[in-house]
């Protein structure tokens, strides 16, 4: 083969610039391409191999790829024992970028390839990635044919190259990058070990990394590697016998040290695998090993989907150790074991992004575009699968292991309520396997919890959202033998919304929106009790407007079934949730303007069987004792409003000191009775 010179057929001499920053975001992509390439170029080989197109190959052929870093030569090499090439395929596939190796390959194979699309090329656009981190790069490579030519092709930065007849004498491809200084922090192994893990850890043929020390052997050191025999080896023996038995020792020395190494990569990973043939062990293993989680996951989803589109994948439900956890999702996305990136929403559910898994989707292809992906039918589908495969699984846990779900509720009722609210079909799959986690600590569905509270407040359900704050409301339910649900966490402001749209005829409201009617003792007043009932009302209304300076506040009295509560303070459900989607609103100053006027709608309910509110009735017409009830007064009304909101730094002040002069009072009180 004479030697040839050329420039690349492309259309502008900004290819390469393009290359660097438009086709490829980052960097590090150009390991991805280059050793999905060497992969290809084996899964190339051994389809031939089993179509009965490269019979001069050994059926147990060891296939393998080699990344050999030299820091001090500024070089990477990526090599491989897989197809190869001629010269006219490297004319073809690299001087002609617009080719596709892949398309071409299975054009010319079609009747028997079996429509293998997962061949994605081995030489193409990808190739020319090398570019973003070398100045140089070189390939050397042999064809599978028998009597094949080596070949030499080499191409310094820009747009001309030379080819020339090779030396390489093993079949397969080298690719040799002379890094530049846009690539210098690959020639570190730490680097570019990072990168290989990243894309690599699951690529289907073995990787193995090499670095070249540079120290120069001490006459020591090479002494280390001589063979030596021990006396009683050597015994007996002939000097050809000896040298055969040296021999012997050195081969199995380096079989023992080949044995060693191991590859960087695993080949067969957990989700290729049937789900049958996987043990717990190992799913734990696999997910402790890639998502660096010192904790179990819950359980997860063995996904392996054939028609009418190839998704095998495994996701999984983490423990939550507390609430923020909910942003370090991580599903990883592969096509036929390469790593493509992750949490890319058009093909997993959005609601599964706070999930951990991995999805390899076979039929896409490495570079694909998130744009593209959006207006793409097939991804649409697949969101669709794999929500239907969640909803599957957790109604099967609901139905079989309803203890077992129980004890994953707390953790996984995050994912569930969020991906309701985003995909209503989901709701709709799941519904029935919806819990609440009540007060007296049991797990109920909607239904089973209006069922059992039916007698006590039909199609009500009610519930807390701090039960530290709301301890006293709580005590009140337990003592007449009522429940709430427990829906504490920030996801559950619009889930409420959602739950009451979702389930018609039905009130679902905080604990402390109303007075149940359970909680008030029945009376039948006449007329005449009503009036003076209102007056009283009216009275103490005014007495608490006075004091408080608060115009806008209600007061009602009741007559509740404990005599230990002095006051609780309401604020109605409607009120609440304007109020709330006030506060979501943030700094938007044309919103807030349009809440502007909207003010919370409290009541304070006094309890007319509790001794400090009968106090206050008593003292409220005596002129004598103004100072005593104000401070009564206001004493009793921040009880209340403790239940119902945190303090102010300024509120919790004053009711410290507040409390104070009460004890100061009682102190003085009990002195004089002496």
């Amino acid at each position: 083969m004479s030697q040839e010179k050329g420039n690349l057929s492309i259309n502008s001499e900004n290819f390469l610039p393009i290359i660097k920053k438009w086709l490829y975001t980052d960097k590090d992509i150009f390991i991805r391409e280059l050793v999905s390439n060497a992969c290809d170029a084996v899964t190339k080989l051994n389809k031939l191999m089993v179509m009965g197109q490269a019979n001069h190959i050994p059926a147990d052929e060891k296939f393998f790829i080699t990344v050999t870093l030299d820091k001090e030569a500024k070089t990477l090499r990526i090599s491989d024992n897989g197809i190869g090439m001629t010269a006219d395929e490297i004319k073809k596939y690299i001087n002609q970028i617009a080719f596709s190796g892949a398309t071409d390959f299975l054009s010319k194979y079609q009747d028997t390839a079996n429509n293998d699309n997962e061949i994605i090329g081995h030489f193409g656009l990808g190739f020319y990635s090398a570019f973003m981190v070398a100045d140089k790069v070189e390939i050397d490579t042999l064809s599978y044919l028998p009597d094949a030519v080596p070949a030499k092709w080499m191409c310094e930065g820009g747009i001309d190259y030379e080819m020339a007849e090779g030396e390489r004498t093993t079949r397969g491809t080298t690719i040799t990058l002379h890094i530049g200084e846009d690539g210098t922090e690959f020639l570190e192994e730490s680097t570019l070990y990072e990168a290989l893990t990243k894309y690599c850890s699951f690529m289907p043929v073995e990787i193995y990394i090499d670095v070249v020390k540079q120290e120069e052997e001490t006459e020591e050191k090479k002494e280390d590697k001589t063979i030596h025999l021990s006396e009683e080896e050597a015994k007996g023996l002939s000097t050809e016998e000896l040298k055969e038995k040296v021999r012997k020792k050195k081969e199995a020395t380096k079989a023992s040290e080949e044995e060693e190494r191991k590859p960087l990569n695993e080949t067969t990973p957990l989700w290729q695998k049937q789900p049958k043939d996987c043990t717990e062990e190992e799913y734990k293993a696999f997910y402790h090993k890639v998502f660096f989680d010192v904790n179990d996951p819950l359980f997860w989803i063995h996904l392996n989907m054939d028609y009418p589109f190839r998704l095998k994948g495994i996701l999984y439900f983490p423990k939550l150790v507390n609430q923020m956890d909910i942003t370090d999702g991580e599903i990883k996305l592969y096509s036929n074991q390469v790593y493509i990136a992750d949490n890319i929403k058009e093909v997993v559910p959005e609601f599964l992004l706070l999930l951990k898994g991995v999805m390899d989707c076979p039929d896409m292809p490495l570079n694909v575009s998130r744009s593209a992906l959006q207006n793409d039918g097939y991804a649409q589908k697949m969101s669709n699968y794999i929500s239907k495969k969640v909803a599957d699984k957790l109604n099967q846990l609901f139905k079989n292991e309803r203890e077992k779900y129980e004890g994953f509720w707390d953790n996984i009722s995050i994912f569930i309520k969020y991906g309701c609210m985003r995909e209503e079909k989901l709701y709709d799959k799941v519904k029935d396997c919806l819990l609440l986690k009540t007060t007296d600590g049991v797990y109920e569905t909607i239904g089973e919890y209006l069922e059992k509270n039916k007698e006590k407040h039909e199609n009500k359900v009610f519930f807390v959202s701090d039960e530290n704050q709301q301890a006293q409301y709580i005590r009140l339910f337990k003592e007449q033998g009522l429940e709430a649900a427990i829906l504490s966490t920030p996801i559950d402001k619009p889930f409420v919304s959602f739950l009451e749209y979702k389930n018609s005829g039905v009130k679902i409201q905080r604990i402390d929106a109303d007075i149940s009617d359970t909680l008030q003792k029945k009376q039948d007043e006449n007329d005449e009790e009503k009036k003076a009932a209102e007056k009283l009302r009216e009275e103490l209304e005014n007495l608490f407007h006075g004091i408080l300076g608060n115009k806008t506040l209600k007061v009602k009295t009741e007559s509740l079934k404990t005599a230990d509560v002095s006051a609780m303070m309401l604020l109605s459900e409607e009120s609440r949730r304007m109020m709330e989607m006030k506060e979501s609103y943030g700094e938007n100053e044309e919103m807030q303007k349009l809440f502007g006027h909207i003010t919370p709608e409290q009541t304070l309910v006094l309890n007319k069987e509790n001794a400090l509110v009968k106090h206050i009735i008593a003292l409220k017409g005596n002129a004598d004792k103004q100072e005593d009830l104000e401070l009564i007064c206001r004493q009793v009304y921040d009880l209340a409003l403790m239940g119902h909101k945190t303090f102010t730094s300024e509120e919790m002040t004053q009711f410290i000191d507040r409390s104070n002069k009460v004890l100061e009072k009682l102190a003085e009180l009990e002195y004089k009775n002496k």
